[in-house]
C-alpha cells in the first residue's frame, strides 16, 4: 500500500477544516471518511502537519558539517532564506542575502501596539506537533522552551450571508482531534524565527535590494538588483514567493524550461489579507467560517486564551472573494464592509463596541509576496517535483511549497530552508 497521502482526500478534508460547509456535508464527510478508511488506515493517509511528526528529519543541516569552498547569495530573508543562511554562519561559508524590503522575516510580523499581548500579522498557527520547534532550532530532546496554547475551540458558529449558525460542541472537538494545531501564548512566530534564526545571521542582509535578474549562464553567477547593484556568486537560493515568481519580477538568463515554467503557474498561490480589530466587549465566538465558493473567510478571537482583557478580533480572507474587498476604495471601506458583516450577525454590537482601531496586513497587493500561502498537499507531485528542481546545479529554489516534510506553513518554510541548503552545499 502506498505510504503517500491521497490528494484528492487531502483536499477535501483541509477545504472542511477551514470552511465549514453545511450539516448535510458533514454527514457526507463521515460517509467519506469511513470510505476511505477501509482502502487505506488513517496512519498511511493524512500525513501533513499534525499528522507528519514522523516524517520530521532526525537531524537537519543545523547538525551537519560543510567544508563548501565558494560563495552563496540567498535571494529573499523570509523564514527560509535565513534558515539556510544560519546553517551557512554555523560553517564559515561566504555568503550574502539580498532582501528586496527595509526589513527581514517575510510574511512573518507583529505588532505590540494594539493589544498587551504581541500579535502575530503574519503566520500565527503552529500547525505541526509542538516537537517541531526543536527541530527548527536544533534543540534535542522532547521538552519544548516555549509556552503553547492548545487551539481547541469552544464556540463556532458559521454565516452565509445571512445566516448564522452556531456549530455543535461535538463538531469543534472533532477539528482539534482530527489536527490539532497550536499558538504561541506570549510570543509571536515572529519572535520565534528572530530569536532561534535571525540573530545570527541578520548581518549579512542587504535591504532595499530587489532581485530584477539571475544570469547562470556562465561559470559564474550574477544577480542584479533593481538599483542597478551586480553581485556574483558561485550558487544561489532562491526564497522569494511563488506570487514573485509567478509575476515574473525576476528575469532568468537562460530562461527556465517550460515545465517548471507550467509549474509556477499552475500551483496556487491566492491573494488574501489579514485584518485587526480592536473592540470594547467580546460579543463574538471564537471563531466564524463564512461560507465561499473558493479559498478561505473566517473571523476568530486573536485573545483566544491569552492572558488579557483585550478584545482583539481577526479576518482572515484569501481567494476570489478578496476582489469585493480589493474593489473598495480605501482600508477604512473594507473595516466598514466587515462591521456591516458583522452587525448582521450581531445586531448592531461591532460598530457600538467597535473602537475605531485596526491594523490591515494586504499581503495580495504587496510587491514582494503577492499572495498569502502555499497548501503542497493540494498540488500536484508531478508540478511540485519540477518547481523544486535546480537550474543547472546554480540556481536552487526554497520556501514553503518545497517542504519534503510536509510540516505546512512556517515549519515548512524553515525546513525547506535547511533541506535544500544541504542539497546545494553536496550537489556534485
Amino acid at each position: 500500500m502506498s505510504k503517500e497521502p491521497c490528494g484528492d482526500c487531502l483536499i477535501f478534508v483541509y477545504m472542511f477544516k477551514i470552511n465549514t460547509p453545511p450539516s448535510l456535508r458533514f454527514n457526507h464527510f463521515f460517509i467519506f471518511l469511513f470510505t476511505i478508511s477501509i482502502s487505506c488506515s488513517l496512519t498511511s493517509c493524512f500525513t501533513w502537519a499534525a499528522r507528519a511528526e514522523n516524517k520530521l528529519p532526525a537531524e537537519t543541516a543545523l547538525h551537519k558539517e560543510y567544508n563548501y569552498k565558494g560563495k552563496i547569495i540567498i535571494i529573499g530573508a523570509g523564514a527560509s532564506g535565513l534558515a539556510a543562511a544560519k546553517v551557512l554562519e554555523q560553517n564559515n561559508i561566504d555568503y550574502l542575502i539580498l532582501e528586496a524590503t527595509n526589513r527581514y522575516g517575510g510574511r512573518l510580523k507583529k505588532d505590540t501596539t494594539l493589544a498587551d499581548f504581541p500579535i502575530d500579522l503574519g503566520a500565527e498557527w503552529l500547525h505541526s506537533a509542538p516537537i517541531t520547534l526543536n527541530k527548527l532550532k536544533g534543540k534535542q530532546g522532547d521538552e519544548i522552551d516555549e509556552e503553547l496554547i492548545s487551539y481547541h475551540l469552544k464556540s463556532t458558529a458559521t454565516w452565509d450571508g445571512k445566516k448564522y449558525k452556531v456549530s455543535p460542541d461535538w463538531r469543534n472537538d472533532f477539528m482539534y482531534n482530527f489536527l490539532p494545531e497550536s499558538k504561541f501564548k506570549t510570543s509571536t512566530w515572529y519572535d520565534f524565527v528572530n530569536k532561534n534564526i535571525a540573530y545570527s545571521v541578520k548581518h549579512k542582509i542587504k535591504f532595499n535590494s530587489a532581485v530584477s535578474e539571475i544570469n547562470y549562464s556562465g561559470d559564474e553567477v550574477v544577480v542584479k538588483t533593481t538599483n542597478g547593484e551586480t553581485y556574483k556568486a558561485d550558487r544561489v537560493l532562491v526564497t522569494v514567493s511563488l506570487g514573485v515568481l509567478k509575476s515574473n519580477m525576476i528575469s532568468f538568463i537562460p530562461k527556465i524550461d517550460e515545465e517548471k515554467k507550467e509549474a509556477i503557474e499552475a500551483i496556487s498561490f491566492q491573494r488574501g489579507f489579514k485584518v485587526v480589530m480592536k473592540f470594547a466587549k467580546k460579543f463574538y465566538p471564537d471563531a466564524i467560517n463564512c461560507k465561499v465558493a473558493n479559498g478561505e473567510k473566517v473571523f476568530y478571537d486573536m485573545a483566544f486564551k491569552k492572558n488579557t482583557q483585550f478584545n482583539i478580533l481577526g479576518f482572515l480572507c484569501k481567494g476570489p472573494e478578496v476582489n469585493k474587498y480589493y474593489d473598495l476604495s480605501s482600508e477604512q471601506d473594507i473595516i466598514l464592509s466587515l462591521l456591516e458583516d458583522l452587525d448582521q450577525m450581531f445586531d448592531g454590537q461591532a460598530t457600538e463596541s467597535y473602537s475605531g482601531e485596526f491594523i490591515l496586513e494586504n499581503w495580495g497587493q504587496y510587491e514582494f509576496t503577492q499572495g498569502t500561502w502555499t497548501m503542497a498537499m493540494q498540488e500536484n507531485k508531478g508540478r511540485l517535483k519540477a518547481l523544486a528542481q535546480p537550474l543547472n546545479r546554480k540556481v536552487y529554489f526554497a520556501g514553503e511549497i518545497y517542504d519534503p516534510y510536509k510540516q505546512m506553513g512556517v515549519p515548512g518554510a524553515i525546513l525547506s530552508g535547511y533541506h535544500t541548503i544541504d542539497y546545494l552545499l553536496t550537489d556534485k
